[in-house]
């Protein structure tokens, strides 16, 4: 049930005939993981919590170094060496005190930490950063049957993609069914700060849509993005009948 004080904080989106009481009230009922609060995560996660997503689940193992402050707007210069999620949950308390944020400080690898996280959550962000872990959170999305968003940024570009129940556009295995490590990534690479802003925001924008019930047409599509030129290219994915993750859902 919404109280005044949510009514005054969400006034502006609860005037939007898709999300009104009744949408507002299902965010304030859903519990959202985030696999990664780098550049991507950060953005995610500070638009979630504006928009009232009653439960937050942050996992990242990581420390703060100097050289993630670039793009990773959670976080301060006072606060480098400190453990992510629990700068996140102090940064994100300040912006919205009424929601519920769950530290989870582990690396999110098959295995237990992931499939009970999952597990507790009604829709999954991925916002990781190797190839390893984005199959690992993709399988056990098929597994529990949770929707999953999923981008990823390197130099001016950047990509995101949206994949739920029951799987008929596949999932990302079908799409990238290698593990290996692409040569490229922003560590060696770079990546420009906003795009990361830009990817993470999509996430957060999606996700919000999906819990609200609010049609989106990004399911089963890989949306790539060209920051040079500001140029969108949209692919339609199939399902690969011998996926190994998806084929017998």
């Amino acid at each position: 049930m919404l109280n005044d004080q949510d009514f005054l904080r969400y006034s502006r989106q609860l005037l939007l005939s898709e999300v009104n009481t009744e949408g507002q009230e299902r965010l304030k009922s859903s519990t959202v993981l985030l696999c990664g609060i780098g550049g991507l995560g950060s953005p995610a996660a500070l638009y979630l919590a504006a928009a009232g997503v009653g439960t937050l689940i942050l996992a990242d193992h990581d420390l703060l170094h100097i050289s993630n402050l670039q793009r990773q707007i959670l976080y301060k210069t006072s606060e480098i060496g400190q453990l992510k999620t629990e700068i996140a949950i102090k940064s994100l308390t300040e912006l919205n005190p009424n929601l519920l944020y769950i530290s989870l400080p582990h690396k999110l690898e098959e295995g237990t930490w992931l499939n009970q996280s999952i597990l507790d959550a009604d829709l999954v962000l991925d916002c990781s950063d190797n190839m390893m872990t984005r199959h690992a959170i993709n399988a056990a999305c098929i597994q529990f049957n949770k929707p999953l968003i999923s981008a990823s940024a390197i130099g001016f570009n950047g990509q995101i993609l949206v994949i739920s129940p029951p799987w008929e556009y596949g999932c990302y295995a079908c799409l990238f069914p290698s593990k290996q490590e692409k040569q490229y990534n922003c560590r060696n690479s770079g990546v420009l700060g906003p795009l990361v802003g830009v990817m993470g925001s999509l996430q957060a924008l999606e996700a919000i849509k999906l819990l609200c019930g609010i049609s989106t047409s990004s399911t089963g599509k890989l949306h790539l993005f060209d920051g040079a030129l500001l140029q969108w290219r949209t692919l339609r994915l199939s399902r690969n009948a011998h996926c190994s993750i998806c084929s017998t859902s």
